[in-house]
């Protein structure tokens, strides 16, 4: 039996991957105009930086990190999520001497070992973008923007854009013994892992994917009830923000997000297109996560968003770009002479950005010209001793079956080069 891929990964090829080169390449010119530079961090990290990062008790520490051990006896993990990697490149690389805010971007992939179903690979591949060094409502508002701006700019429509605040420190210390409070009423009802969790870390209750425990808690104390005048302003000014920005939001009192380090603001993005898996966009700030890796303290906020699932929700909505990777050229030949000026040519146009196909098969004409058609080329010439000894082709439009006359030597000229 033939070796298949691993579950939970895809294989990306032809028109496929031409989608998500419009993709990334949409990316990367939206983040520009941000002011955004592209940050590439290793696709694998020590285990201990998420551990510390993203907290003991989540969904990804427990039980979706792909751990290995190397020769050395050291853990490393391949990475689960983008933004724990980032703030370590920014303080190991010293970016914080950057005038600030730092605002860095990343197209990257990311491994989870979890169930795979539509939308969720265990292997997948995430746009993101942080913002280093502002505690300001701003900042939120326009990495928001960036994220809308992106996802706008590819067409993508029936969009819900939720925001909340979970509050800090002081927010949290308050909300953490209400909920507590709350669970322990309702402890015997809940799984064995909420059971655990709500001693440890009460708030990753509210993410637990089990039925029934989400029917327990359906009724919870929510964090945006106790915050403090500072992260209730913080929240204001934020809303006014997107107003300004004629970005359309709910606030959703129940989005809290699976990661430890949010603090303050927490978003997602949206679409029916999705299913039960309908966050297309995901994230918030994270102002405590700096210092936790040894940093001084920096107000930070970012974002994360599944290339997979961009593609999903384009397709249902019909909105799949028209990538058009079409053979300008197919230079058929016959003889050895036909060969060798086909070969000539191809090389002239390719040098100067015209795509361009020989037949390297060695096929008959009529062979040939069928394998123009499959690849799609545009046009097609033939190149024999008659064209060598004439100095003539005729051009042929794949699409109209239509012929014309051109000087051999003028080809370069008929596709604008001179």
């Amino acid at each position: 039996m033939a070796i298949t891929k691993p579950k939970g990964t895809a294989d990306v090829y032809g028109n496929h991957a031409a989608l998500w080169r419009y993709i990334e390449n949409t990316a990367h010119e939206i983040a520009a105009t941000f002011g955004a530079q592209e940050m590439r961090t290793p696709t694998f990290e020590y285990a201990e930086l998420f551990r510390k990062s993203v907290g003991e008790t989540t969904d990804i520490v427990q039980k979706e990190m792909y751990n290995f051990t190397d020769q050395g006896g050291r853990e490393y993990v391949l990475k689960p999520e983008g933004t724990a990697g980032a703030v370590r490149a920014y303080l190991e690389n010293r970016l914080h001497d950057l005038a600030m805010p730092a605002k860095f971007y990343y197209i990257t992939r990311l491994f989870r070992a979890e169930r795979p179903q539509k939308g969720r690979l265990r292997q997948h591949t995430q746009f993101g973008a942080e913002y280093f060094g502002s505690y300001e409502p701003t900042a939120d508002a326009e990495l928001i923007n960036l994220a809308y701006i992106f996802l706008s700019k590819l067409g993508v429509d029936d969009l819900t854009l939720r925001i909340n605040s979970i509050g800090d420190a002081e927010c949290r210390q308050r909300y953490n013994q209400a909920l507590l409070t709350f669970l322990r009423e309702k402890e015997e009802s809940l799984c064995g892992l909420c059971r655990d969790r709500m001693e440890k870390n009460p708030m990753r209750v509210l993410d637990c994917k089990n039925e029934d425990c989400k029917a327990q808690i359906a009724n919870a104390p929510l964090p945006l009830d106790y915050l403090s005048d500072d992260a209730c302003d913080h929240f204001n000014r934020l809303q006014k923000n997107l107003e300004i920005l004629a970005i359309p939001f709910v606030v959703d009192k129940s989005i809290v997000r699976g990661l430890d380090y949010y603090t303050r603001t927490v978003f997602e993005f949206t679409s029916q297109d999705l299913g039960s898996q309908a966050t297309v966009c995901g994230g918030g700030r994270y102002n405590d996560l700096i210092a936790k890796n040894g940093g001084a303290p920096a107000g930070a906020v970012g974002f994360g968003m599944g290339i997979e699932r961009l593609l999903i929700i384009l397709e249902n909505q019909g909105k799949l770009p028209v990538v058009d990777d079409s053979i300008e050229l197919f230079i058929g030949n016959i003889g050895e002479g036909g060969a060798e000026k086909a070969l000539q040519i191809a090389n002239y146009l390719r040098k100067h950005g015209i795509s361009a196909i020989t037949d390297l098969a060695g096929r008959n004409i009529k062979a040939q010209m069928k394998f123009a058609n499959k690849i799609g080329a545009k046009l097609a010439i033939i190149i024999g001793d008659g064209e060598l000894e004439s100095g003539k082709v005729m051009v042929k439009s794949m699409a109209s079956g239509k012929e014309h006359e051109l000087e051999l030597d003028s080809i370069p000229n008929y596709f604008g080069l001179h």
